[in-house]
């Protein structure tokens, strides 16, 4: 049976907040501004895709409604889970924002992917560093150099994710193995640029994980392999999911970045980066 677009489904795709993670974050921020009892009393994961689906008889619960009437001003629960109509506005297009996607129909090939950009920066525009990171449960990043960490993210940041209870598992490319020089011949790097760069990296998280207390400092795990690299790719609360492809020649600030949430609703793509990202951590050595 094919899902039934309705109008809240568009409006958290507008605004990015369609993962399970992000929907409940901007719930509770609306809840507390109409009652601050309602706070953690986000539908579970089954139920957004309930409400969601178009499978929905009636409204939901009458605290649900007045917390999505409080996320969409001017918007009664009844509009916000009526059947999609061409009058919702579509964000303002630029370079730095996403190409949006259609809604997906049955057996559709976008699976769960929600936003496509031709480059790291176009992507990092849209989504900073912060706006990822800021809250999060978990993050699992494998690649080369992870920059998005080590370079984008504040190192204090960093600490206070760690001892407030974040698990951070990072994965580079060995500097010391072969398979990075094989990539600085394909970027033409004659000078050990990525192999330098790299190390520096994991320098960076160790020093910082040297300086933290014995429990958070086992929240922050630091990897190496040996092996062609293939993609970067970046997991957050196992609900959303960077991917960027290592293209020939080229660095891997230009090349096409992907986001993809977990829809549980269809096979995606986001199970199968997960278990690369897995098999990968599996194979490899700690630092």
């Amino acid at each position: 049976m094919t899902e039934q677009s309705i109008v809240l489904k568009s409006l958290l795709r507008q605004r990015h907040w369609q993962t399970y993670g992000t929907f409940c974050r901007e719930y509770d921020k609306a809840a507390k501004k109409v009652d601050p009892a309602l706070q953690g009393r986000w539908p579970s994961r089954a139920q957004l895709h309930r409400w969601l689906s178009g499978e929905l008889k009636g409204l939901p619960y009458s605290d649900h409604c007045r917390v999505l009437e409080a996320m969409f001003p001017g918007l009664s629960a009844a509009e916000l889970f009526a059947p999609n109509t061409p009058e919702i506005p579509a964000p303002r297009s630029s370079q730095d924002r996403p190409i949006e996607v259609p809604e997906p129909a049955e057996n559709s090939q976008l699976a769960d992917v929600t936003a496509v950009f031709s480059s790291r920066s176009a992507f990092s525009a849209a989504y900073p560093p912060a706006s990822l990171f800021d809250g999060a449960n978990e993050i699992s990043a494998c690649g080369l150099s992870l920059n998005v960490i080590c370079q984008s993210y504040p190192d204090h940041q960093l600490t206070r994710l760690l001892e407030n209870g974040t698990r951070i598992r990072c994965l580079f490319l060995d500097p010391k193995g072969e398979a990075i020089k094989a990539r600085e011949r394909e970027e033409s790097y004659t000078d050990g640029t990525l192999q330098t760069l790299t190390a520096l990296n994991i320098s960076m998280l160790t020093r910082l994980k040297n300086r933290l207390d014995a429990e958070a400092a086992e929240r922050l795990e630091v990897h190496v392999y040996d092996e062609t690299i293939r993609f970067n790719i970046l997991i957050v609360d196992g609900t959303t999911c960077v991917v960027q492809p290592y293209l020939p020649a080229a660095r891997g600030v230009d090349s096409p970045t992907l986001v993809i949430t977990d829809n549980t609703a269809a096979d995606g793509l986001f199970p199968v980066f997960d278990q690369v990202f897995t098999s990968m951590w599996e194979r490899s050595k700690p630092v």
